[in-house]
């Protein structure tokens, strides 16, 4: 064999292996790459405003619907972007009364976020105002409101909830309208309920009990033993009066 013709072959050989290597790789032009395509699956939904939800899920009329955001778990709040549109939107359907009574009155027992406990707060029944009242994560300036509300369930509630003002708590226990059992609470506070309350304060709701006409005869022998002396007095007045 001539040089040349050696040369010629080795060349050939080198074109055949170059061949055989393209033939092997995958054809990158013809072939999608899948991994910088949209998600179908996710991109097939349209995004909708949170102003337009809300909008659509305050005047909805489909209580199913309504029902599924009450009971939807709320996001981590580490997604704050979610979380905040979750809240906001059931501050929306809080405020819908075709929401179902039993998802209203779960919101108002659960919820510890004030923009969803105002909407219900003013809730038609009294049984969601009732939990609103009795929520311990209301906002003191809420139960304050609901100490005033017009059934005497609902402002029951409100002054046994330990958010309530003491400012509140003193007016209630002034309240001739309260019921005896609510003003028998008020009665123990500072003594055996919230023994770490401010002693002024709530020897003055004590006091105010004790002056109620409203109280019980039972509620009144127990204030004449009461650790103050101030309290101890006006209910001995008032069972002397009484007798």
């Amino acid at each position: 064999m001539s040089e040349m013709q050696r040369h010629d072959d080795e060349a050939t050989a080198r074109e055949a292996t170059a061949q055989t290597a393209t033939q092997s790789q995958p054809d990158t032009q013809s072939q999608p790459d899948t991994q910088s395509q949209p998600d179908s699956a996710t991109d097939s939904t349209p995004f909708e405003p949170l102003t337009a939800t809300y909008e659509r899920l305050r005047h909805s009329t489909d209580s199913a619907e309504l029902s599924e955001f009450a009971r939807r778990p709320l996001p981590d709040r580490s997604d704050q972007a979610a979380f905040s549109r979750a809240t906001a939107l059931l501050e929306a359907v809080a405020g819908n009364r075709h929401t179902p009574l039993e998802d209203r009155i779960m919101l108002a027992e659960t919820m510890p976020f004030p923009n969803i406990l105002v909407k219900l707060s003013t809730d038609p029944s009294l049984d969601v105002r009732r939990a609103v009242a009795a929520n311990e994560d209301d906002k003191n300036w809420l139960v304050g409101r609901l100490t005033k509300d017009e059934v005497p369930e609902v402002r029951d509630a409100a002054l046994r909830n330990k958010r309530t003002s003491w400012k509140m708590r003193l007016e209630g226990a002034q309240n001739t309208d309260l019921d005896a059992d609510t003003l028998d609470v008020l009665s123990r506070l500072g003594v055996s309920e919230e023994s770490g309350a401010p002693a002024i304060l709530a020897t003055m709701v004590r006091r105010a009990v004790a002056l109620n006409p409203g109280t019980s005869r039972e509620t009144l022998d127990r204030l004449r033993d009461d650790p103050s002396p101030e309290v101890a007095k006006a209910a001995a007045s008032r069972t002397s009066d009484a007798s």
